[in-house]
């Protein structure tokens, strides 16, 4: 295990699974404390048991990022079992595709409220927690779908990364003096369920990257962790308010 982190506290929200539980897991074996968090307490639980069965040290806490209290619980328990909060990956989020026409009010509102939302509530109090106690940073998930790239059937999943771009760069420009770092990363289609179609095989949806993404593949879950592990790091240390694109080259 590396020490990069050693003696840092990492939260990362929706940890239960994909890019969540892969940076987790990266963050725990280069020697941070590691809480996890989200609604569901399984698949945390489950994140939590392969970061102990790798000699890491993690915590699961469930907590619905829509909702003010339960962030702010969030983070208090966090530094409560760690003493701090000292890295931040604001994770959480959810897919949806179809025309904008097509689109019903409720899924509209279920997007924004979680994605945008869920991203701002859970930058308020970790900020409000960081200012007061050193400083931290703060990662947050973007997407190249919406700020970068527009791609038809996906609308209100753009407008809603595309807000969550827009809401790091202020937020960066609002902290830093305070001793906080905020950037995003956007990535592209990952090895993740988001980047399937729907009855296609893992090895059809390599085909069709082939073609679709000039690096002809899609990204591992390993390479999204050490993009964020590398803007939680000292190394990134000049780079605030950037967004920060994984795309294998498709917004290029």
């Amino acid at each position: 295990m590396s020490t990069r982190f050693a003696g840092k506290v990492a939260l990362v929200t929706g940890g239960g699974s994909g890019i969540g539980r892969a940076t987790a897991l990266a963050f725990a074996r280069e020697g941070a404390a590691v809480v996890v968090a989200g609604r569901n307490p399984e698949p945390l639980t489950e994140t939590v048991k392969l970061i102990e069965a790798d000699g890491g040290r993690a915590a699961v806490v469930t907590a619905d990022i829509t909702r003010s209290a339960d962030v702010a619980r969030l983070v208090e328990t966090t530094a409560e079992r760690y003493g701090g909060l000292h890295i931040a990956f604001n994770n959480a989020g959810v897919f949806t595709a179809g025309p904008l026409v097509d689109l019903d009010e409720a899924e509209w509102a279920r997007i924004i409220e979680i994605n945008v939302t869920g991203t701002w509530l859970s930058m308020k109090h970790e900020i409000a927690y960081m200012r007061e106690h050193g400083g931290g940073v703060i990662i947050n998930m973007s997407s190249s779908v919406g700020p970068h790239i527009t791609v038809p059937g996906l609308g209100a999943y753009a407008a809603s990364k595309a807000a969550v771009s827009s809401l790091t760069r202020t937020a960066a420009r609002e902290h830093i003096r305070d001793g906080i770092r905020i950037n995003a990363i956007s990535p592209g289609p990952c090895d993740t369920p988001m980047s399937m179609l729907p009855g296609e095989t893992e090895a059809e949806r390599a085909e069709r990257m082939k073609e679709q993404v000039p690096i002809g593949r899609v990204g591992t879950l390993e390479e999204v962790a050490a993009t964020v592990l590398w803007l939680a790091s000292p190394e990134s240390g000049f780079a605030v308010g950037h967004d920060l694109v994984i795309d294998g080259g498709g917004s290029a």
